[in-house]
């Protein structure tokens, strides 16, 4: 018996200092708890059946309210409640310039690996700049520039390899530059981003399915906007048609990337 649920940011991380309220229908509060460590909420107190209105806050995120019902055995399952960060929502940051904090940014590739794991790799060095128009958010832009060599999988060897020119070629092509075109919106605080991506040599268009996870100060006095990112690519898009067949004809390495990028912009 009682109430279970698990609060999350949009990113999955726990909401450890959630309070989740259930009220009947005539608004009086029957239950107050609190989440744990882990973002979870197991509560045993018994409940009514019946209808109920859950109300979901935490301290920096907007609150969210649901119905839920508590059914013949005084048990409420609420499931996993996503919470938006306060100042999130389909409007995008305020307007002007944004700097990508690379110490708090991640840039990162996920292939397949003999078709049944992933190789994960990063880059570590790189940097841009979030334009937000002020007059229409959908002119909005964002440029950016990785170091082709900063590539880290973890493995040294590997990290060779993909330097060389069976790969990224880093010699011929030390930067992967990104450069946007314009923003659609796709849901609320989701947007598309169209722009092209300059790889090996090769610059092709590719959007980037954007979140944006909200606005919010700094410990150090400034104003910060987070976002996360992610896309597909397929690398003989990039002229990297190096692979190696293996039993029964799967290849060594996935044709395929994802991308996934989380970004902190500093505001100016």
């Amino acid at each position: 018996m009682g109430l279970t649920a698990r609060i999350r940011t949009r990113d999955g991380w726990a909401v450890s200092h959630a309070v989740v309220t259930l009220t009947d229908m005539t608004g009086t509060q029957v239950l107050r708890a609190e989440a744990d460590a882990e973002g979870a909420v197991r509560d045993t107190t018994g409940l009514a059946p019946g209808a109920y209105t859950v109300i979901v806050t935490a301290v920096g995120y907007a609150p969210h309210a649901a119905s839920a019902i508590v059914t013949a055995s005084g048990r409420a399952e609420v499931g996993t409640v996503t919470l938006a960060r306060q100042g999130g929502g389909s409007e995008l940051p305020p307007p002007g310039p944004w700097t990508i904090d690379p110490a708090h940014s991640s840039v990162a590739a996920v292939a397949q690996h003999l078709g049944i794991s992933s190789v994960h790799g990063r880059f570590t060095e790189f940097g841009g700049v979030i334009e937000i128009a002020p007059d229409d958010v959908a002119k909005s832009r964002v440029e950016a520039v990785i170091r082709a060599a900063s590539i880290d999988t973890g493995n040294g060897m590997r990290d060779t390899h993909l330097k060389s020119a069976d790969f990224l070629d880093v010699e011929r092509f030390p930067e992967i530059t990104y450069r946007s075109a314009g923003l659609t919106e796709a849901g609320p605080d989701r947007w598309t981003v169209h722009g092209e991506l300059g790889l090996h040599g090769v610059v092709r268009p590719v959007d980037l399915d954007l979140s944006y996870l909200g606005t919010g100060a700094d410990p150090w006095g400034g104003t910060r906007a987070a976002f996360r990112a992610t896309t597909e690519l397929r690398r003989d898009d990039f002229a990297m048609h190096y692979n190696q067949v293996v039993q029964a004809g799967i290849a060594a390495i996935g044709t395929t990337l994802r991308v996934e990028l989380d970004i902190q912009a500093v505001q100016g």
